[in-house]
């Protein structure tokens, strides 16, 4: 085992497979004890098991490692904060947590039911919100902690038939942002993660039928290595998520990182890109239809032109 986290109590969400389960073995790695969390469901959120869960906890104490497991959901308030209790009870404190937890339930938007867009959000916004909340009490009166959450391209870019999770993990986004300059000054940080990896999740029929619908209408997302996600390792990502947990990123807060393969991106945060004054009052339609064209609006592509019928 390492030392970088030696002495600290990490929370993993969704740890039983996939980039959760790589994150749990390298936060044990460093040197951190493990809560690892996972409910044990499909990828679409049905049939909960108990198995991923121990199977992790397992192997970091093949390794040398300690770890617990929970079976807890976190898309439920009680659950999520026995999540927490489980990190203090057991090893006394908490100082990481990371929210991998997530489920799919893919749909073009005129087709999605309540119950799937219900679903999503539950686990991966309600879910992140639950474990944040619980866990940044705790941090807050030690004065310190790491939280890294799990953003994605989904939101960020948009992915077809995406719609809940792509909202979803885009008001992450804007939690993880929020989160940050509340906690900051009790030694907290909150940053958010937006991985690419092949995993039960991305290599899934529905995502593989809207990477197909997208480059149908054009849309390519090579340079964030969407395209060869089949051949991406979900331990990659990892590695940036134990130096965002380490006491090294102590001045990183509210950031977002694009992680696939051997690169690792600071994404920009949204600001103006072009601006249209006018001297005095409001814009008028006659003047925007005039200007407009050739200055904001100049250069934007629509990211799935209508075809015809």
């Amino acid at each position: 085992m390492g030392d970088l986290l030696a002495g600290r109590v990490a929370v993993v969400t969704g740890a039983g497979r996939g980039i959760g389960r790589e994150v749990a073995l390298a936060l044990a790695a460093a040197g951190a004890k493990v809560v690892v969390n996972d409910y044990g469901v499909n990828v679409d959120g049905s049939a909960p098991s108990t198995g991923p869960a121990f199977e992790v906890v397992a192997e970091i104490a093949r390794a040398g490692g300690e770890a617990v497991a929970s079976t807890e959901s976190v898309a439920d308030w009680g659950s999520a904060k026995r999540i927490i209790d489980t990190a203090v009870e057991r090893f006394g404190r908490i100082d990481v947590l990371v929210t991998c937890a997530g489920v799919l339930r893919d749909r073009m938007i005129f087709n999605m039911t309540e119950e799937e867009w219900d679903t999503v959000l539950a686990v991966h916004l309600k879910g992140t919100f639950n474990c944040v909340r619980h866990a940044c009490t705790h941090m807050r009166e030690q004065r310190y902690g790491r939280i890294v959450t799990f953003s994605s391209g989904a939101g960020l870019f948009g992915n077809p038939g995406q719609a809940n999770y792509g909202a979803a993990k885009s008001a992450i986004g804007g939690l993880t942002k929020v989160a940050a300059r509340d906690l900051g000054r009790y030694g907290v940080t909150v940053n958010a993660i937006c991985p690419v990896a092949g995993t039960r999740m991305t290599l899934s029929e529905a995502y593989l039928r809207a990477r197909e619908l997208r480059r149908q209408q054009g849309i390519q997302r090579e340079d964030r290595g969407v395209a060869d996600i089949e051949r991406l390792d979900p331990g990659d990502i990892a590695p940036m998520v134990v130096f965002l947990a380490s006491e090294r990123a102590a001045n990183v807060n509210g950031q977002f990182f694009l992680c696939w393969g051997s690169a690792v991106a600071l994404l920009s945060q949204p600001r103006p890109v072009k601006t249209l004054f006018k001297g005095d009052g409001v814009w008028t339609l006659a003047e925007l239809e005039r200007l407009a064209p050739a200055t904001v609006l100049e250069g934007l592509t629509n990211p799935a032109p209508p075809k015809e019928a």
